[in-house]
Parts: structure tokens; C-alpha cells; sequence
């Protein structure tokens, strides 16, 4: 525990869709003087996300869904090209992945590679999420994909050449922090 922090309350605030607490605390700054701050923090559990990718063909594997928070933010129709994602719930990161892939892609993958984790908004959500590659090929295709029915989802497979993904980082029709990470990952490491 961090000694230069003193939870003095903490208050929930919305448990509907996920838990929004208030947390009101006192932080020794560096010049050893006491503040008493007060912070918002979403609380939605850990996820993980993964980029299938296809050495032979150059392609990868992404979704695309409507996704609410960009639709009041200025995204004039909220559909969002995004990796492979999903909240862990109980499971580790690997098996959630995995579980995910197959919902989302249709794809049942072998080996996945976990190349990095990290907090995606530090400064309101308390998520940390979990990055994977892994290799894919037409034989893993076991369905449609689309997502769970009982989870609401209506997700489009799309495989896309990844020189093209690239491309659609540049003029913004992939916005995805998350999914640009991954394309990053990806370039910078040869994987395609």
C-alpha cells in the first residue's frame, strides 16, 4: 500500500451496467504537504484483446459494432473497427481470449502470445487490459462469429489485408486505442 495515500471515503455513486465510485482521499504530494482529493473511478472489471493475424496472406483478423460512448462523442454512426476484446469475468486473461475469439471471430485458435498488458484510461477507469497475437488460418473457422446472442452483440468479421489496416489508422477510420496498439505491436515487431 502506498503510504502517501489515506482513503478517507468511498461512495458508489451508479451499480447499474458496472460499479462508478467516488472516492474521496488524502495524498501527501512531494513536498510532504496532505490534499484531500476527490476522484471518480468506473470500475468494469479486467479485459483482454487479441490480433489474429495471417502470415501467408498478410491479414488480420478485426470486428465492428456499434459502440454507444463514440456515438455521443461525435461518431456520427457509433461503428467502431476494433481487435478481438472481451472482460474477463472469472476466467485468466488467456482462456477469456480464447473464449472471446471464438464468440467474435468464429475462429478456434491455437497458441495465443501475451505481449503486453496495460490501463487503458488510468485517469477514470480502473481496467487493465491484457494484449495477445495470435496466428489464424481459414481451417480454424468454426462459425460465423457475431458474438454472444444473450450478450446483446451484433458483431461484422471483417479480414482485412494488414498494409490496409495500416492505412485506415492514418485517415481515421480505425480509432480504436486499443486495436492500434496491437497494428502497432504487429509492424514493429515484423509479424506481417
Amino acid at each position: 500500500m502506498n503510504p502517501n495515500v489515506k482513503v478517507i471515503e468511498e461512495k458508489i455513486l451508479s451499480n447499474n451496467w458496472y460499479v462508478l465510485k467516488k472516492i474521496t482521499f488524502d495524498y501527501r504530494n512531494k513536498n510532504g504537504e496532505w490534499q484531500t482529493q476527490s476522484r471518480e473511478a468506473y470500475d468494469r472489471g479486467n479485459g483482454a484483446v487479441i490480433l489474429l493475424y495471417n502470415t501467408d496472406n498478410k491479414t488480420i483478423v478485426l470486428t465492428e459494432q456499434f459502440r454507444m460512448p463514440t456515438y455521443i462523442n461525435g461518431n456520427d454512426t457509433g461503428m467502431l473497427i476494433e481487435a478481438c476484446a472481451g472482460l474477463l469475468d472469472k476466467d485468466n486473461a488467456e482462456d477469456c481470449i480464447r473464449r472471446e475469439t471464438e464468440e467474435e471471430t468464429g475462429y478456434r485458435i491455437g497458441e495465443v502470445k501475451k505481449v503486453f498488458e496495460a490501463y487503458m484510461s488510468p485517469g477514470s477507469v480502473t481496467e487493465m487490459l491484457y494484449f495477445f497475437v495470435a496466428e489464424y488460418s481459414k481451417a480454424m473457422k468454426i462459425n460465423e462469429g457475431g458474438g454472444a446472442e444473450d450478450e446483446q452483440e451484433n458483431i461484422d468479421v471483417l479480414e482485412i489485408p494488414f498494409k490496409k489496416a495500416l492505412e485506415m489508422v492514418a485517415n481515421g477510420e480505425i480509432k480504436d486505442g486499443k486495436t492500434i496498439m496491437l497494428l502497432q505491436y504487429a509492424q514493429i515487431n515484423g509479424l506481417l
